[in-house]
Formats: C-alpha cells, sequence, structure tokens
C-alpha cells in the first residue's frame, strides 16, 4: 500500500499537446485507408450478391460474425474482401456492433512491464475470455504507473485517464485523456488546473470529481475539481477539510469517499473524508470506517466491499449502521491472484486482476437467514479463476475498468 517513487535529475515536460487534440498517427493506425476499407466498396459487393457467409442472409450473417473474438480478427480478413472491409479495423467492426445493439463487458487493464516500466492497456473480452490490445496511451515514457486514476463511463464505452507523475523527476501532471471504444482513439482533453498525483477520483452525476493527491513541490494538495466530459470544462469546488494523497476512493450514496490508506509501520490511524456534492462539503469519515479500510473496494449491492492486501486476502463488507467490517462468506481470493492488484466490478461481480494480468472473478450472493430477528444483511462469495496467457507474464496491473461496446 506504500507509494513509491524513483528520482533522477532530468527536466521535466507537461506539455502533451493542445486541448482536444486528435492523437497523431504515432498513437493511433493511419487515417489513409486502403481502397479495399472503402465503405462504397461494401456497398458494391453487397450489391453484386457476394455473401458475407453462403446461404444466410446478411443481417443474420452479421449476427454471427460480429461475435468473433477480437484475436481471430488476423485470419478472418483473409476469407473474403467483405471480410476484410468487416474485420479489416476494430473501429469499423465496433460501430457495427453498435448498429445492431451488441452490449458486451469487456475488462480494460492498464498495466506496465515489470522490467521497463512501459505502460500499456489490455483488455480481456469477459464472454469469450479472450486478449487484445488497443492503441498507445499518450504520455511520456518515464512515468508511475500508480500515480494516474482512471475512471469510465462503462454503458458509453469512454474512459477517462487523469494525472500521473513523471517518475524520473517526482513531477506530477496534469494531463487528461479519453478512450473510445467505438473510436478505438485516444484525444487529449482540457488539462487539469492543478498538476496531481496519488489522487482520488469517481464518476457521481456523470461528472468526474478528483481530490487532494500530490503537488509539483511533492506537498499534498487539498484541492478538489471537476470535469464535466460533455462540456470539456473544468472548475472548482470545496477543499477538502485536510492535505491529504489518496490510496484508495469509492462513490457510495452520491458521495466520494477518500482515504489515505494504511501505510508501513501502521504506527498513523489513515485519515478519511467524505464528499457530498448536495452540499458542496466535506466531513471526516467515521473511525471504523476508515481503519477497517485496508485494501482496494467496489460498491456492489449499495455496499462497500473491500478486497484486503492482509488479513489472508479476504473479502470484507462495510455495516454502516454498526460503523464496522464483516469478512464476507466463502474462500479467500484465489491463490494465483498475487499482488499488487487492482479491483472493478459490475453489477453482482468483482473483478481483481493480479500479477501476470491473471483474473479472479468473485460472484457475490446475499445470504439470507431463516431467523426473521437477524436484519443484518450478510454476503457471501464465489471465486472464478481466468489465468492469462504466457504473452502476458511480464505485465503488472495499476488500474481496471468494465465497459460495454
Amino acid at each position: 500500500m506504500q507509494r513509491v517513487r524513483v528520482s533522477s535529475h532530468q527536466a521535466p515536460v507537461h506539455k502533451l499537446g493542445d486541448s482536444q487534440m486528435t492523437l497523431s498517427p504515432k498513437f493511433r493506425l493511419a487515417a489513409m485507408k486502403s481502397s479495399m476499407q472503402s465503405p462504397s466498396l461494401e456497398f458494391e459487393l453487397s450489391i453484386k450478391g457476394e455473401p458475407l457467409i453462403p446461404g444466410l442472409p446478411d443481417d443474420v450473417a452479421l449476427q454471427c460474425l460480429l461475435r468473433v473474438a477480437i484475436d481471430n480478427h488476423g485470419a478472418c480478413r483473409a476469407v473474403s474482401k467483405r471480410w476484410y472491409l468487416l474485420f479489416g479495423s476494430k473501429e469499423q467492426f465496433f460501430m457495427r456492433r453498435k448498429e445492431f445493439r451488441f452490449h458486451d463487458p469487456w475488462l480494460f487493464v492498464f498495466a506496465y512491464h515489470k522490467c521497463t516500466g512501459k505502460i500499456e492497456w489490455k483488455v480481456l473480452d469477459l464472454i469469450r475470455f479472450s486478449w487484445h490490445t488497443i492503441p498507445a496511451m499518450p504520455c511520456k515514457e518515464k512515468v508511475c504507473p500508480q500515480g494516474f486514476r482512471c475512471v469510465s463511463f462503462p454503458h458509453e464505452g469512454t474512459l477517462f485517464v487523469c494525472g500521473g507523475v513523471v517518475s524520473d523527476v517526482d513531477c506530477p501532471l496534469n494531463l487528461v485523456v479519453k478512450f473510445e471504444v467505438i473510436k478505438n482513439r485516444w484525444t487529449v482533453m482540457k488539462k487539469m488546473t492543478t498538476p496531481r498525483s496519488f489522487f482520488a477520483s469517481g464518476v457521481i452525476n456523470d461528472l468526474i470529481y478528483v481530490a487532494g493527491g500530490n503537488s509539483t513541490d511533492l506537498f499534498e494538495l487539498n484541492s478538489v475539481e471537476v470535469l464535466d466530459p460533455k462540456k470539456g470544462t473544468w472548475q472548482s469546488v470545496s477543499n477538502m477539510k485536510t492535505n491529504m494523497a489518496s490510496y484508495d476512493a469509492a462513490v457510495l450514496d452520491g458521495k466520494l469517499l477518500v482515504t489515505e490508506g494504511w501505510f508501513w509501520p501502521f504506527y498513523v490511524v489513515p485519515r478519511g473524508q467524505i464528499y457530498d456534492p448536495q452540499t458542496d462539503n466535506w466531513e471526516n469519515m467515521a473511525t471504523g470506517l476508515r481503519e477497517g479500510w485496508t485494501g482496494s473496494s467496489v460498491v456492489i449491492y449499495g455496499h462497500l466491499f473491500v478486497v484486503t492486501e492482509h488479513e489472508r486476502t479476504k473479502l470484507k463488507v462495510y455495516d454502516a449502521q454498526c460503523d464496522s467490517w464483516d469478512i464476507v462468506e466463502g474462500p479467500p481470493l484465489p491463490e494465483q491472484i498475487c499482488k499488487p492488484f487492482c479491483v472493478n466490478c459490475w453489477e453482482c461481480k468483482i473483478y481483481v486482476v493480479g500479477r501476470n494480468l491473471h483474473v479472479a472473478v468473485g460472484h457475490i450472493l446475499r445470504v439470507y437467514s431463516s431467523n426473521d430477528s437477524e436484519k443484518k444483511c450478510r454476503f457471501s462469495v464465489l471465486w472464478q479463476t481466468l489465468d492469462a496467457p504466457g504473452s502476458l507474464f511480464d505485465l503488472t496491473p495499476s488500474s481496471a475498468q468494465v465497459m460495454f461496446a
């Protein structure tokens, strides 16, 4: 849970491009496409009667082909001209999926190479359990991956990466970039007002909040700002009551919960604060909540769950009425999932991505008691493990987001 920095003597460089700038070909496929990818060719071939799949109407054939795993697209492009058009680019593929109202979950994992530190995004298809890659995120080469914060709008298929820190000079960034699944590309957005790293972030009412973190002079911040993604504008809101970097954060009941987490040698009790956007006010976190927050959190069934980094990596849930934590019934996190790990969730499933990008899927179940007098809500968990291919064994996760496309 401790943050580690590496220092050097290189000068910091902040500027990454103008606001709302579309990325250069260095970060996406060249804009010029071959004649075989022209929409007019697709129309011409369909008029000539060349079927997608012989014996099937095109709409039925498309329903089949749009379910093909991404890692098989290379082989599919060699089948025919029309298959080449469909599988020639991820942008075309996901646009057709949207037309047919496909809405499958994908796990986007922000990872880095354990030897070189190079960052990259890997995507796990949660239906077919296959991995693929998206274009490189526009960023400086030497960064500390843990200093970034990632948030997403799952049903829109959009994720945002904010902040970060240049690792060799301890220089925080005000970077904001957006990735859109349907376009398969990154866009540089308007920068944050204050460069920051290791800060809290969350989405409330379609607005992105960032709070606290480390500043350019390595002191902790108390400033808070909010991004309206539709307008592309940042504005300040009430400052936190104390300067604080964030280990973890969660959105619960429309409020942003921020904890700085426990640090070795655990002599100092962690601080925690809660922001209510309705009143634009911060308040101190309850004692039991901040002292028991010992890992990475998700919100399921309106309850705060934490995958602990101690206590044999058990899952636990917060009881707001008693200001205490209860152990979730069931086995601990599978042994294949090694620290450092990151977590995310959707509906009643929690996704834990460990070192080498092995993934554990926890199915959270409500436990109902036959005793009518026992009104306390209890939960159990069943784990399923998804082993990553050997090609990913040099990667360590930093963040994970579930999105649909």
